[in-house]
């Protein structure tokens, strides 16, 4: 199956500034990820038989250029079961279809298969394919999933800290030859296990001292941020009191701190 990567400039808080979108296939293809119109996707979308639009989530830097492309294409437009609505509030396109885990979309060159990896956001899905370059090489088109270095933001009220680190582990079981991700680079070989391992252990250690904190008397989210962070936030402040808000919910759940929605104490 051909695979091809086109990074569109776009507002989003990725330090990249881009999006990457995805076309797998060929005669018919799947477009993943149209975030903005620009000359190198339109280039790829009139060169290739695109009959398919889909996203991995409805954040505004995935979904700015669905109504752009699917018109132009003139393509069947998917959207996550249950998720309907919302996918056309995000995008201004009503879906034609809806998939599942497990739906495999046709392309001329395979399938491609919906993979659920909730956690970044609640209808967050991955595309996998097989058989890339004619090899029997396997890759995951995986959204905000997982970058290359960094992390990803898991914040309420929409961040589900718990989903999150199940889609991480169920990709380290998957074992794919390469992850695509919509921001940065391509992740490859060992590294893909590895890269799961790194963003598992980075969300566990900052619930460590979220928790820490709590233990240690913070209560408001902002208590807990300060303690819980020793780097500067400059810029990304709502990002992490947003982070500590999922880790607390996580917790709570868990029985492993109280939290009110607004203040949280040790638990008994």
């Amino acid at each position: 199956m051909e695979v091809t990567q086109v990074s569109v400039e776009v507002e989003t808080r990725a330090p990249t500034g881009e999006t990457s979108a995805y076309v797998l296939g060929s005669d018919p293809a799947v477009l993943v990820d149209p975030a903005a119109e620009s000359a190198d996707l339109d280039g790829f979308t009139a060169e290739r038989d695109v009959a398919h639009v889909a996203v991995t989530h409805h954040h505004p830097d995935h979904v700015g250029a669905v109504a752009r492309y699917a018109d132009r294409c003139d393509a069947t437009v998917w959207a996550r079961v249950g998720r309907a609505d919302a996918f056309e509030a995000a995008t201004g396109v009503e879906p034609d279809r809806t998939f599942a885990e497990g739906t495999h979309i046709p392309t001329g060159s395979g399938q491609v298969r919906v993979v659920d990896t909730p956690g970044h956001a609640p209808e967050h899905v991955a595309f996998a394919a097989s058989g890339v370059g004619g090899s029997a090489d396997s890759v995951l088109v995986s959204g905000d999933l997982a970058v290359a270095e960094g992390s990803v933001v898991v914040g309420a009220p929409e961040g589900d800290v718990r989903a999150y680190l199940t889609s991480l582990r169920r990709v380290h079981t998957m074992g794919p030859d390469r992850l695509l991700p919509a921001h940065g680079p391509i992740v490859e070989g060992p590294a893909v296990r590895a890269t799961a391992t790194r963003l598992i252990a980075h969300r566990l250690e900052r619930e460590k001292r979220i928790r820490d904190a709590v233990g240690a008397g913070a209560e408001t989210v902002v208590e807990v941020c300060d303690a819980a962070y020793d780097k500067d936030l400059t810029g990304v402040r709502d990002l992490a009191e947003a982070t500590v808000r999922a880790h607390l919910e996580k917790l709570a759940v868990e029985g492993r701190a109280r939290w009110s929605g607004e203040r949280a104490r040790p638990s008994e």
